[in-house]
């Protein structure tokens, strides 16, 4: 049996992260070999955990694939690739009955609709958000997110093959550039410190997942957790794995606006049961959005997070407003009930007071470049969740696809590397050598960190967040290049801690969006610049794909 207090351990799979991503994944590969899951806080703590809308499938009889394909293609702006968005939306069905097998219960109509029969009763409330053409959201109240999270941690806790490491950041992966090397790139695994002792493990693994989430806290507002600072696309990047369409960040419309709510997401799937969104014009609450989008408030989420960005610069207001006091309180209860508590928190009830929201950070449309298979240009490397970009959302997501996606790539991705051969192996494990820390003594101005990490999430909130210009991106690009050398330095001059590890992969996203957004030639879908034409749909738009110099023999420069 493994010891996993042990400085140096080997594994057939390595998934860093334990988001619904990383646990699917972890599950079907407890099949084929020893699992070990690593995540730097508590398995529970992670950006599926607060996904409230829940996850889109064609499910109902007056629905279809190509409905779903359709919707999933519009709202991506052009930029989806169209292979994958049917196989992913095909794939949905037998993916969720996984989950129910795994003991995952979605709401039933008679839970939240009055029903007429029986059969009725026992059917999906499906929900309807943003982009969608039809109801098709299975959720569990309006904490999906926390519930398919409880369910799959339970069942890796129970399997004997899993092992979840908590309070363990990876630091960086081990790939064949750290090597003089020939032939492809390949990862071994990653170096992971554990948080609470500061020790740095070499884990070696047959195959290494990628399953860390997405980029949040590289902006000042964010509806994502404290850990959501892009360590899997900076480790990737790192690496020389290819890196996708990073322009495009996608801002939630409705975050709770409120002095003592940290970021509260009001879900779509409000929006979904009617709720109108309105701004306080002249002391009076007007509806805005029918001069936006013909959807009016239920529009894709670039478009109302531009108009209610918009709407603010024009009044002056601090936030807009939701209103569905057009719905009774026992409906609103029993449909969000998540919701409807935490406004009460503050003062608002949901049946009676209009709900103050504003945008803020929310999902990251790029990654490290992948196919459907969450397959990545180095060997033995996978990618899967929101640190991936398969192709799906092309521009911008459509609400309760990502995950959709977690589950579907992180299953394939485990099915891939059952015909993958173990057999090319460049370097024997027992040649990577461990971590060495060399002449790096303990740092005395931990200020340094705490202030770059503010004035990095601010500088992107300004300059590069939901309306840019070229001017802004100059200056976000001066800022970061210089930040990054500072911090380099620090890193290199200094023990590594987990603040300075979070530090670094959050700069090295926050230049990957900087750059990927002065490398977009277009106004299109999720980036938007003031500079740049609309596009107009007459061509095809490209990926903007970067990628680190591959250079051998060369330690983290």
């Amino acid at each position: 049996m493994t010891d996993f207090t042990k400085l140096r351990i080997t594994t057939d799979y390595l998934i860093i992260g334990s988001g619904l991503a990383g646990l699917t994944a972890a599950l079907e590969a407890s099949k084929h070999g020893s699992v070990l899951v690593v995540t730097k806080g508590k398995a529970e703590e992670c950006n599926t955990r607060y996904a409230q809308g829940g996850i889109a499938c064609v499910i109902d009889s007056d629905d279809t694939f190509d409905a779903h394909v359709k919707d999933t293609l519009k709202a991506g702006a052009g930029l989806c690739h169209e292979d994958v968005v049917r196989e992913i939306v095909r794939s949905a069905p037998a993916r969720i009955h996984d989950l129910e097998g795994y003991g995952m219960k979605f709401t039933r109509r008679g839970e939240v609709r009055e029903t007429t029969t029986s059969d009725q009763a026992r059917e999906f409330d499906l929900g309807r958000e943003g982009g969608h053409s039809a109801r098709r959201i299975l959720h569990a109240g309006d904490i999906t997110g926390r519930e398919v999270s409880d369910v799959l941690i339970a069942r890796c806790r129970e399997n004997p093959n899993i092992t979840i490491l908590e309070n363990h950041l990876a630091v960086d992966l081990i790939t064949c550039r750290h090597f003089a090397w020939k032939g492809p790139n390949r990862c071994y695994g990653a170096y992971v410190m554990d948080t609470q002792t500061h020790d740095i493990k070499t884990i070696l693994s047959h195959f290494t997942l990628l399953a860390t989430g997405g980029a949040g806290k590289v902006y000042l507002c964010t509806c994502n957790p404290d850990v959501a600072c892009g360590d899997g696309i900076a480790m990737a990047w790192r690496a020389s794995a290819e890196i996708a369409n990073m322009e495009f960040y996608q801002f939630h419309p409705t975050i709770l606006f409120h002095p003592k709510a940290k970021s509260f997401l009001i879900s779509e799937a409000v929006r979904g049961e009617g709720a109108i969104l309105k701004i306080r014009r002249h002391g009076k609450f007007v509806e805005f959005m029918q001069n936006y989008h013909e959807l009016k408030s239920l529009a894709p989420r670039d478009i109302v997070a531009r108009a209610i960005d918009n709407e603010l610069k024009r009044t002056g207001e601090e936030c807009a407003w939701l209103d569905i006091t057009h719905k009774s309180e026992e409906f609103l209860r029993k449909r969000f009930p998540n919701i409807f508590n935490e406004c009460l928190k503050f003062g608002i009830n949901m049946a009676k007071d209009y709900i103050p929201v504003v945008p803020a950070a929310h999902y990251c449309c790029g990654g490290v470049r992948t196919d459907v298979n969450g397959v990545t240009n180095i060997k033995d490397l996978y990618a899967i969740g929101e640190c991936g970009c398969t192709g799906l959302h092309g521009a911008n997501r459509l609400a309760s696809n990502s995950l959709l996606e977690a589950m579907v790539v992180g299953y394939n991705a485990v099915i891939h590397s059952l015909t993958a051969s173990r057999s090319e192996n460049i370097v024997p494990p027992a040649d990577v050598p461990d971590w060495k820390h060399g002449d790096a003594v303990n740092s005395d101005e931990m200020i340094v960190i705490t202030h770059n990490w503010d004035e990095i999430r601010r500088f992107m909130w300004d300059y590069v967040g939901i309306v840019r210009s070229n001017k802004r991106l100059e200056r976000a690009k001066n800022r970061i290049r210089m930040l990054r050398l500072e911090i380099e330095k620090y890193y290199w001059d200094f023990t590594v801690t987990p603040d300075l590890i979070e530090l670094r992969n959050l700069a090295s996203v926050a230049e990957m969006i900087i750059d990927s957004a002065i490398a977009r030639p277009e106004s299109i879908g999720l980036h938007y610049n003031l500079d740049c034409p609309k596009y107009d749909g007459s061509y095809h738009p490209k990926d903007t794909i970067i990628q680190r110099p591959l250079k051998p023999n060369i330690w983290f420069e």
